[in-house]
């Protein structure tokens, strides 16, 4: 038998139709690293590289797990001056998502749901260890998505090549 789930309204919801639920979000990982401490030039304007990755795991039943790794490096003179390696995860539920659908989920609502709390750490972390605060910049996860899925698109053997003379 089919659990029915009681509209707001009072009527029986459609159980196939698609549903998405976080149910945790957890850091799952991370790492800080300060070399000299807080000592800094204070003229020292530091080079910021970021590095951003998604993963997805299937932990069981309809439950996906989503994992956010950001990797921020502050960086003078070529010395590393503070490095934070995050992994802030979620799991979600998710039930009767086409294909086409999870993927843009899992590669987009996922992250951009993830990014606030790895943006929180972050500044957490830095100010702990005697930094002013660093606050991640917005992440178009969109464009990201739609960059990766061209990237693989051209890796497949069949896909056509450009060649410029």
């Amino acid at each position: 038998m089919v659990d029915e789930v009681p509209a707001s309204n009072g009527q029986n919801a459609d159980p196939n139709a698609p549903q998405f639920a976080p149910q945790a979000v957890y850091l799952k990982d991370v790492s800080f690293e300060a070399p000299t401490g807080p000592r800094v030039n204070p003229n020292t304007n530091p080079t910021i590289n970021l590095n951003l990755n998604t993963a997805v795991n299937d932990i069981g039943g309809d439950m996906k797990e989503v994992v956010l790794t950001v990797r921020v490096e502050a960086q003078a003179d070529d010395k590393t001056l503070w490095l934070v390696e995050l992994q802030q995860a979620g799991a979600f539920g998710i039930r009767n998502v086409p294909q086409a659908d999870m993927q843009r989920l899992l590669g987009i609502f996922c992250p951009n749901y993830l990014l606030p709390y790895a943006r929180q750490v972050i500044s957490d972390l830095l100010m702990k260890g005697g930094f002013p605060p660093f606050l991640l910049p917005p992440v178009n996860f969109d464009a990201l998505f739609a960059q990766a899925a061209a990237r693989a698109q051209g890796q497949q053997p069949d896909a056509p090549s450009a060649t410029v003379n």
